[in-house]
């Protein structure tokens, strides 16, 4: 009989020379043992301290203001008027009303997209996908041609990879179940024909040649899904997020789009848990990492009262799909920080499937490398980092658990305001969420454009020369990019620079130097400055004629020279004079504009260039 680790022979089984005795006299006892000290005990209060010590030196906070005033100047509100302080604390936990945790156990799936445009070059990019770390696919059709879904799918094991559609037409569907029913053996269960009458109606909707509506297909369709052993409907809060709904706003429509898609199940004769499982939720995930944790929790929370109200249980299938909106087209590549960030919080909030939107897509249809990246960072947070190996890691945060609470509450009142006026498939109800979409779409586009969400490598530290990688035409989505004004002024940059008059030595002018040029290049604005000047005449002669000229120094240098500078340059040819900082009789009073911080840099950028322009 083969020796077993358990009956080793005498020779290995007994004492090796020089091995160690079990430190058993080491072990602590039982709940003895402490990681801090005495002296390493703190309360709110010693945060405080220490937290206004900092703001007072960066002057955010006064020298006369209590301590306490830093939880006002370190909060910030979200586009739902929820307020997320710096820190948590055990008082966060208190009078919380809803309850719940994501149970996925182990890795999530590793969703790829895929674009299919060019069927045989669609295939090939799936089973790459899929020899390379991707678990399943999540295909976008060209809505313009029919495709060969044999071609399409070739050599794809369908019993293991699940197959899902990004938005289809009616006519995708049902040719995607027409394909699934000539299939022989069995199918992935998390296969879905993606079904999405919400979305079809409610923003993208057309009307076929054969005039048959979409809602005629809900019940046909959701009975070939149950015939099939896989779902067939999709719910997705991105279509929303995309046209600048806020994380509340997403939450409350995807899960009154679920309730009526219940409503309408039941009328088929399906129960709760029959009609539930053939329902998944897609989910935007961004790179605001506690909000989006926040938001993956809370959608578990609000469908479990769902169907406990219905009289019914189940798990909630939810995707995960980074934000397109978040993207970028310049400086493309902080899209894979951006993706990152969104990945991982997707994968703590407890995402049964993850889309990661390849970094390039804003440039058109995304390249090998692009795509490699995007199922990559699923492989390296999953497999290096281990963000999947505990069930949700975030569970019992104090801050965590107060944003979940907040953003369920959040949701729940909105999934009310959508069912008071009719639930979500009545035109009064998607009427209501619009206009609630657009007031949040434009207090996001007001923060972006005075830079109180700055976006890097668009509204901050723009890259103006910056060579853009070629990609080839993407079918259109439809998508409210937040940088989208920034990035159409860079789309068609000024043809003439700005002057930047810098006054004084390198060390004096370089902070508002800085801040003027990197504001001027987010507007595709050029300057050409002075470099370091000692007066006037060497301001002067530095100039060579431009209409535009922006002066950037301190306010002692303002204030000594900045009028006869003023003067100078417009006796000169300047015709239209900015400042970099605050006008005001201790800088300078004779100039036609300024820039400071909080100032609307898209209303700014628009001046410039029209002077630019004359």
């Amino acid at each position: 009989m083969t020796d077993l680790p358990g009956d080793l022979p005498g020779d290995l089984a007994g004492d090796l020379a020089g091995g160690l005795d079990e430190p058993e006299e080491l072990q602590p006892a039982e709940g003895s043992l402490r990681l801090v000290g005495d002296d390493d005990r703190y309360d709110a209060a010693a945060w405080e301290a220490a937290s206004a010590a900092v703001l007072r030196k960066a002057r955010r906070l006064g020298e006369d203001a209590p301590d306490s005033d830093v939880w006002t100047a370190l909060t910030r509100t979200t586009l739902d008027g929820i307020a997320v302080p710096p820190i948590g604390q055990p008082a966060d936990l208190d009078a919380l009303t809803t309850s719940g945790r994501p149970t996925r156990a182990g890795a999530w799936d590793v969703r790829t997209q895929v674009e299919v445009v060019d069927d045989k070059a669609a295939n090939e990019a799936a089973l790459q996908d899929l020899e390379n770390g991707g678990t399943s696919l999540l295909l976008h059709l060209d809505t313009e041609r029919d495709h060969d879904w044999a071609t399409v799918l070739e050599g794809v094991l369908l019993d293991l990879a699940p197959v899902v559609l990004d938005r289809p037409t009616t006519e995708q569907v049902e040719a995607f179940a027409d394909f699934l029913e000539g299939v022989e053996g069995a199918l992935h269960p998390a296969t879905n024909l993606s079904f999405d009458l919400q979305t079809l109606e409610m923003l993208h909707h057309r009307v076929r040649d054969d005039r048959v509506e979409a809602r005629d297909l809900f019940a046909p369709l959701a009975r070939r899904a149950i015939q099939l052993g896989v779902r067939g409907l999709v719910v997705d809060g991105t279509a929303l997020h995309d046209q600048g709904a806020s994380d509340a706003q997403e939450l409350g429509w995807m899960v009154a789009t679920g309730v009526a898609y219940l409503r309408l199940l039941a009328d088929e004769g399906l129960s709760v848990e029959h009609a539930a499982r053939l329902i998944e939720f897609r989910l935007a995930a961004t790179d605001e990492q506690f909000p989006t944790i926040a938001k993956m929790r809370a959608a578990r929370r609000l469908w479990a009262r769902v169907l406990e109200a219905s009289g019914g249980a189940g798990e909630m299938a939810l995707h995960a799909v980074t934000s397109r909106p978040m993207t970028s087209g310049r400086d493309p590549w902080v899209n894979m920080l951006r993706g990152t960030v969104a990945a991982f919080a997707a994968g703590v909030g407890g995402a049964d499937a993850l889309t990661v939107v390849p970094f390039d897509e804003p440039l058109g249809a995304p390249d090998a490398f692009g795509r490699r990246i995007a199922r990559n960072t699923s492989s390296l947070l999953i497999e290096e980092s281990h963000v999947a190996a505990v069930t949700d890691p975030a569970g019992g945060s104090y801050a965590v658990e107060r944003l979940t609470d907040d953003l369920a509450a959040a949701g729940w009142a909105e999934l009310g305001r959508i069912e008071s006026a009719g639930g979500a498939l009545a035109d009064e109800a998607r009427a209501g969420v619009k206009e609630r979409v657009r007031a949040v779409r434009a207090e996001r586009d007001a923060q972006v454009a005075d830079r109180s969400r700055p976006l890097t490598g668009v509204s901050e530290f723009p890259h103006l020369d910056e060579v853009l990688p070629e990609r080839e035409h993407l079918p259109h989505r439809y998508v409210h990019h937040y940088g989208r004004a920034f990035e159409d002024m860079r789309a068609e940059p000024a043809a003439t620079p700005v002057f930047l008059a810098t006054m004084g030595p390198v060390a004096a002018h370089t902070a508002r130097a800085t801040f003027a040029t990197n504001l001027l290049a987010a507007g595709g604005v050029a300057v050409e400055a002075a470099g370091p000047t000692d007066g006037v005449d060497a301001v002067v002669a530095a100039y060579s004629g431009q209409r535009v000229v922006c002066l950037a120094g301190t306010d002692a240098a303002y204030a000594e020279w900045g009028a006869d500078l003023v003067a100078a340059l417009r006796a000169a040819g300047a015709s239209y004079v900015v400042l970099a900082g605050t006008p005001g009789e201790r800088t300078v009073t004779d100039v036609d504009d300024s820039c400071a911080m909080g100032v609307d840099a898209l209303g700014f950028l628009a001046h410039i260039r029209e002077e630019l322009a004359r």
